[in-house]
């Protein structure tokens, strides 16, 4: 075991604690004095009972009870995969990745060109993921134009949880969709007790921009606090459109959002599980497109990690995404910014690996090129251990000035951990890369995605199981006629 004592571990500290107590006091001023709309009537009746100031559906909140909701809400939530085993602690200091949803494009592994994604990328986006050794979590990733558009959040859900182990994350259209899937986790788990006791899906939601709480987005947070889902509550402030221009002003109208909503889930339930984070992507003024590349995103991202730190809260953040519209050179610089700034940031749920195209496309080669990056990243943020056998002073001293460590029992006990073995970058010298065949990083991604496609296994469910999954989703049979 490696004593902590002697690891380095490297970390991005981009805000003072002087700038994060100014954020905290200016979003409490913002929601006391501002204040925000709420459109669900029992979170407006929840709030006026608990003390806050009401005048229809414009909500202004006092502080004290943005303190009391950070006091109960957990600082850690563990999230098991599909067999119930512990996969995620969602605490400071553990990073994990995971793809996208819902991108209403994908680029065809076959042709190379975009086209509308369908159900069938879903599931083979979901097989993909489970199979890549660096990603932690599933989302949709493809938007299936297919089927049912009202169902189609259950279509996502019944992809990803037959086709991959890992934990999922997942959005839904509705209070009904949110309670359908519910169901569907329970049927896969066994019951409901025991998908709460050993979650293995956490629900996506958001707030809308700027300051209100939307009638579908606070029914899904009500839904997922009752029934102790853990729940991602994410704002997108487009600085410059939904929030102001400058990264501070959209850090307080992002965090107002985020607290706001944690205090309406811990006056629904004491203690369930909700996790900080979302993004401010800039609306880029030239072109008109909110930006999954530009700096600033990163900027905010990473600061708001920098705040669920601040208020001891899981994060949610974003990186592996670009605004190219091809997996090309930018999509690559800009993945490896993002990936890397995320985690020196400790971001706990790193989302949209796969993104190109301003969040609008998937690519499974960009995806691909992603879980390199993280295999890498993990690599590096894992510190340097420090100790007598690392500090190898025995075996110097025997080798002495002017010989090899080659043929060293020392280098043959370390070589596998010290160094890290990717599967596709290249490592080879110039003769070596022609002979195998002189291929590109995307011409080798795109046959590990066909490889995998061809001969990768996710064990199955029972087939029970399998088929009521498929029933809730297509609306086959009702969740009420499985109580």
């Amino acid at each position: 075991m490696i004593n902590n004592y002697f690891l380095k571990r490297m970390g991005l500290l981009n805000l003072t604690t002087d700038q994060m107590d100014q954020l905290h006091l200016a979003t409490l001023d913002i929601l006391e004095r501002v204040g925000v709309k709420i459109c669900e009537p029992e979170a407006l009746s929840l709030l006026r009972d608990a003390g806050a100031r009401v005048t229809d559906d414009l909500v202004k909140i006092p502080p004290w009870l943005i303190q009391q909701a950070l006091q109960t809400a957990p600082c850690k939530i563990a999230i098991y995969d599909r067999n119930g085993n512990r996969s995620m602690n969602l605490e400071k200091g553990k990073i994990y990745y995971g793809t996208g949803s819902d991108t209403p494009y994908i680029i065809d592994i076959e042709t190379g060109q975009r086209r509308r994604a369908v159900k069938q990328d879903t599931i083979n986006a979901t097989i993909i993921t489970d199979a890549l050794e660096n990603i932690d979590f599933v989302m949709s990733m493809a938007r299936a134009s297919d089927v049912s558009e009202v169902r189609s959040d259950r279509h996502h859900f019944e992809a990803m949880t037959l086709n991959s182990t890992k934990p999922i994350i997942f959005d839904s259209h509705d209070r009904q969709g949110l309670l359908d899937i519910i169901e569907m986790g329970a049927l896969v788990k066994g019951s409901k007790k025991e998908l709460i006791e050993k979650p293995y899906i956490i629900h996506y939601s958001e707030p809308t921009s700027p300051l209100v709480h939307s009638k579908a987005g606070l029914e899904k947070l009500l839904e997922a606090a009752e029934n102790w889902i853990p729940l991602v509550y994410a704002p997108a402030v487009m600085c410059g459109a939904t929030g102001p221009v400058t990264t501070a002003g959209a850090l307080v109208v992002a965090n107002a959002e985020i607290l706001s909503g944690l205090v309406i889930h811990q006056l629904k339930s004491k203690g369930a599980p909700f996790i900080y984070g979302g993004g401010t992507p800039p609306l880029n003024m030239i072109t008109t497109v909110c930006s999954y590349g530009d700096p600033q995103l990163t900027l905010g991202s990473v600061s708001l990690v920098q705040l669920s730190h601040f208020y001891n809260l899981p994060s949610f953040t974003i990186a592996g995404c670009t605004d190219a519209q091809s997996f090309d050179q930018q999509a690559s610089m800009e993945a490896g910014f993002n990936l890397l700034m995320s985690a020196l940031s400790g971001g706990n749920l790193i989302h949209d690996l796969g993104y190109i195209g301003a969040g609008l496309i998937g690519s499974l080669e960009y995806l691909v090129l992603c879980n390199e990056g993280v295999g890498a990243v993990k690599f590096m943020t894992r510190g340097l251990e420090i100790t007598p056998d690392m500090l190898a002073l025995d075996v110097i001293e025997k080798v002495g000035p002017g010989g090899h460590f080659l043929t060293e029992q020392h280098t043959l006990d370390h070589f596998r951990n010290q160094m890290h073995f990717t599967r596709l970058f290249n490592r080879n010298n110039y003769d070596n890369w022609q002979a195998a065949g002189s291929k590109t990083f995307g011409e080798s991604a795109n046959a590990l995605l066909k490889e995998i496609l061809q001969w990768h296994e996710v064990p199955p469910l029972a087939p029970e199981v399998e088929q009521a999954v498929k029933d809730l989703s297509s609306g086959k049979i009702d969740r009420r006629e499985l109580a």
